[in-house]
């Protein structure tokens, strides 16, 4: 079955964020890396999507310069790079009919972030009658303060609030979500063969 890979916002935005240094994943780039490097020898499309504010002013307002793919991850000729402006990959973008097109039920969903646009991404194509593996370990996430955390405290201090959902509880919750459900969950060395 024609397959392709989809990655997920791994762009220069969140490398802006406070939260970064908090990252589950700080060797994501290496990891898409592997992914992509077994999609294309495998014949299977490649497909990298950039999340986009325009007018927002934030890190991912492309009039900021951040909106671009990080350093170390590089499409080759003819793999498509879009943008969207929602959380999902579909909702704003042609990726269904791109998708729909060449033959291709079968996704790999990587990227940034694990619980936000990678698993809203996932449930959507599983909806739309797309067969998903969802690379576990191959996207990223940060720390999430709870709603009724104080406005007042830095990053660091939300991260040690006792409120705050640590990163291995929110891909925990994401695998428990997904699996069996919209998705099957697979690490890289499971789909890579390594």
């Amino acid at each position: 079955m024609t397959g392709a890979l989809i990655v997920i916002d791994v762009q220069n935005s969140f490398l802006q964020l406070p939260d970064w240094g908090y990252t589950s994943r700080p060797d994501i780039v290496p990891q898409v890396n592997r992914l992509a490097t077994a999609a294309r020898a495998a014949g299977d499309t490649v497909v990298w999507v950039l999340g986009s504010r325009p007018g927002s002013g934030s890190v991912f307002d492309p009039a900021r310069g951040f909106v671009r793919l990080m350093d170390g991850v590089e499409p080759l000729p003819g793999e498509p790079v879009l943008t969207k402006t929602a959380h999902n990959a579909f909702t704003t973008t042609n990726l269904q009919q791109y998708l729909t097109q060449r033959g291709i039920r079968k996704l790999t969903i990587c990227g940034i972030r694990t619980e936000q646009c990678c698993e809203t991404t996932t449930r959507i194509a599983s909806d739309l009658g797309f067969e998903v593996d969802f690379a576990i370990d191959a996207t990223a996430t940060t720390p999430i303060p709870h709603r009724t955390a104080p406005d007042d405290l830095s990053f660091a201090e939300l991260v040690r609030h006792p409120r705050t959902l640590g990163v291995d509880e929110i891909i925990a919750r994401t695998e428990y979500a997904l699996s069996g459900r919209f998705a099957t969950i697979r690490t890289v060395d499971q789909l890579t063969g390594n």
